[in-house]
């Protein structure tokens, strides 16, 4: 007996699919594409497998063909990886990979990627109760940009990762040293192999990453430039550019300039400003555990985050009233909201930069 059609004559058509028992399991949608292929839509409901079908045939109409055929949503993401490797920084395509290898296609790497659908996310999502929001977000990011790269191929017609809400992210919590407590910091640091390095961290908010990779040709004059970040990838310690991909020019103080001259003096021979005892670049987990760590007992001061000294530099800043737009460049924020949603709390006015951290030393 044929199958019965639900649509013809030009509007496509919908048939039940049966198992071997005569059970229906889904329904097909069949149409034309713009050169006469026949093509088909496929979804687990009727009313769902017609919508598709509009949406298709509309596309088909407009010459707009996509065919995922019978690639999986792994394969996709494997091959998405794959390609985009070399074109973003090593530790955020760890990240993907990482996603992509313990999230994404364990819960739905099977699915044809043309099949994959805004509940397939959403279940997802609700499922990883021990991810954080931030996580979450971190990964839907990954999900979507690769989706992004399967509708510009023409492999899908929409992100389905598109509009999807997502858990609220909880404001992390800063920790930064009041100016008395910075200048303790700075005098338990005197004689420490990393004085110079945390004069630069608390005066100009400077990365670990960005410190730990300045090397002396970025030291021009009373200028530095920063140009690069340290980064500890699965391959090991690498260059990176910076956060946000550009770099930027920081005039130094005469006691930020002194503390360098006083370090160049001590150091090993190395084109690294801070490098490790032997000249090469220094491991950020050494410089935490027998430097940082250690200073801050020696001052009784809490045992604070090492990003906590750059939010040092930015509140110390803001309490002294220097202007947000100063502090937002100084600091390499992509966007001067950035700057205002973190530390909007201590911003009591405007002011200029004459001699605002000279009091710490």
């Amino acid at each position: 007996m044929a199958r019965k059609k639900s649509k013809g004559n030009g509007q496509g058509s919908v048939y039940p699919r049966r198992n071997k028992d005569g059970k229906v399991t889904g329904y097909l949608g069949a149409y034309h594409g713009p050169a006469g292929k026949r093509r088909t839509v496929s979804a687990k409901s009727k009313s769902e497998c017609e919508r598709k079908l509009r949406v298709a045939m509309v596309d088909a109409d407009k010459g707009l063909v996509f065919d995922a055929g019978t690639i999986t949503v792994g394969q996709y993401l494997n091959n998405w990886l794959t390609g985009i490797k070399g074109t973003v920084r090593q530790r955020t395509w760890e990240r993907y990979e990482q996603f992509v290898r313990v999230h994404l296609v364990p819960a739905f790497g099977g699915i044809k990627l043309g099949n994959l659908t805004r509940a397939h996310l959403k279940t997802l999502y609700a499922s990883k109760t021990e991810l954080s929001p931030t996580t979450i977000r971190h990964l839907h990011a990954a999900i979507h940009k690769a989706l992004d790269e399967a509708v510009a191929d023409n492999l899908v017609p929409r992100n389905v990762a598109t509009n999807i809400k997502l858990p609220k992210m909880r404001k992390k919590e800063i920790h930064p040293l009041t100016p008395d407590q910075a200048k303790a910091f700075l005098v338990a640091a005197r004689g420490d192999r990393y004085e110079a390095l945390y004069v630069l961290a608390i005066y100009y908010g400077l990365r670990r990453g960005e410190l730990l990779g300045l090397k002396w040709s970025d030291l021009q004059g009373d200028t530095m430039q920063v140009r690069r970040t340290m980064s500890e990838a699965r391959v090991g310690r690498i260059e990176e550019e910076p956060k946000n991909g550009k770099g930027r020019r920081i005039e130094l103080s005469e006691k930020a300039l002194e503390s360098l001259r006083s370090h160049r003096n001590q150091q090993v021979d190395s084109e690294y400003i801070f490098p490790s005892s032997t000249g090469t670049p220094t491991n950020s987990s050494n410089l935490m555990y027998r430097s940082f760590k250690p200073i801050l007992k020696r001052a009784e001061l809490p045992q604070i985050r090492f990003h906590d000294l750059r939010h040092t530099c930015a509140t110390i800043r803001f309490m002294k009233g220097q202007h947000p737009k100063v502090v937002q460049e100084l600091l390499g924020h992509a966007s001067i909201a950035m700057t205002m949603d973190i530390y909007s709390h201590v911003i009591p006015g405007m002011g200029d930069d004459n001699g605002i951290m000279d009091d710490l030393s």
